[in-house]
């Protein structure tokens, strides 16, 4: 049986590899010059290849137990000996994020080259696929360099996100013209965007905080760790890790940061207190000198109304502002960076039109589909590459 599957992402490698094993002839198709171009982005160049807690409660969709029965087929385990087989080193950090031991993603893509090297293997690269057409119990599927023949597609051909590494409509339009639809698509694991009046003065700094998005006093996600301000807002990995929220939540929206999380209120007012009286005459601007960044220390209390007047000179009341501004300093959202910037797509092909136990359409035999073209993504932390391989292996059975 030959089978064509469309797009050379870490989804579609994977399930090439697995319609290989079974027997199957394969045609990859890529419209990159080369496969796995945005494996090489992931966990800034390291590639962080899965995560040893992925389980459905870290996926999102309209349906995220979509995810399940991948996820079970092909788990954690099993796609470390995978990777292990073809010669793959790994470390597990705490967190439960998983690397390569070389610490380079270049490691994970080269063993995903050379195993794609068999006779039942057939790539074509620098292949953009226009259309994909039903001919009886087969398809023809029409790209810039010809047609191909298949018995089965497996349409891997990932989201919108990250256009300067791959990242295309195609997948959509292709299944669009099969009858499938999707959902609406938001930029994920991205910047935010946010009044620049404060972040374009503080643009490359870097604080741990304790961080919120909310729409109101409605508190739509929440984490803590590191954060660096941009010209245009809020980055780092932290804020990467609840951007979805801010991507889907729609309108009223802004980040708080908390520079002192693990601080009472009462503790923090005392602390600054014994500031004030350390600081004495100096501006207040530098009465956080010691403990947050110079320009951070200084923005929080101008935040809170006060610049070059001296510190010994503030009262209770002025302090309890700049205590404020400490634990609540507050940013309305403006919006997130777009695909171009974002590392993953929330949406995609809606998965009640595909069979979770095969990665099958409902509306087409024999159409598959896997990876980041169907409405589910993951948090932050190799989670997204698991949903790749545990999908992209599913596929690859070719299970009716």
């Amino acid at each position: 049986m030959t089978v064509c599957i469309i797009g050379g992402g870490a989804a579609g490698m994977m399930a090439a590899l697995t319609a290989a094993q079974g027997g199957h002839r394969v045609v990859l198709l890529e419209r990159q010059a080369r496969v796995g171009r945005k494996l090489l982005a992931t966990g800034n160049g390291r590639c962080n290849l899965t995560n040893r807690h992925a389980a459905p409660q870290h996926y999102h969709g309209e349906a995220r137990d979509f995810c399940a029965t991948a996820l079970a087929s092909f788990d954690v385990d099993a796609t470390l000996q995978w990777f292990s087989q073809q010669g793959l080193v790994t470390v597990t950090e705490d967190s439960g994020r998983v690397y390569p031991y070389s610490n380079m993603a270049g490691s994970v893509l080269d063993v995903l080259r050379y195993a794609l090297e068999q006779e039942h293997i057939e790539l074509h690269t620098g292949c953009t696929v226009t259309r994909i057409r039903r001919r009886g119990s087969g398809f023809t599927v029409e790209t810039e360099q010809g047609a191909f023949s298949a018995d089965k597609v497996i349409l891997a051909a990932g989201g919108a996100a990250g256009s300067k590494v791959g990242g295309v409509m195609d997948g959509y339009q292709l299944a669009k013209a099969l009858g499938h639809h999707r959902t609406a698509l938001y930029p994920s694991l991205v910047q935010l965007k946010t009044d620049p009046t404060y972040p374009r003065a503080l643009k490359g700094v870097k604080s741990e905080a304790a961080i919120r998005i909310l729409r109101g006093n409605e508190v739509l996600a929440e984490n803590s760790g590191e954060v660096l301000f941009t010209e245009y807002g809020v980055s780092g990995p932290a804020i990467f890790e609840i951007s979805r929220a801010a991507a889907t939540g729609g309108d009223g929206l802004s980040v708080e940061l908390n520079f002192l999380p693990d601080w009472e209120d009462t503790a923090v007012l005392t602390w600054l207190q014994q500031r004030q009286a350390a600081t004495g005459t100096r501006e207040t601007g530098t009465l956080l000198t010691g403990t947050l960044h110079s320009r951070l220390g200084q923005m929080v209390c101008k935040a809170a109304g006060f610049t070059n007047q001296p510190a010994e000179m503030l009262n209770k009341t002025d302090l309890r502002k700049i205590a404020a501004q400490l634990q609540h300093f507050t940013l309305p959202i403006l919006g997130v960076c777009g695909f171009d910037q974002a590392q993953v797509t929330a949406g995609g092909l809606r998965t009640d039109e595909f069979d979770s136990a095969t990665m099958q359409s409902k509306l087409v035999p024999g159409f598959y589909a896997c990876g980041e073209v169907l409405d589910i993504d993951g948090d932050c932390g190799g989670y997204n590459l698991q949903w790749a391989w545990s999908s992209g292996y599913l596929a690859g059975l070719l299970m009716d």
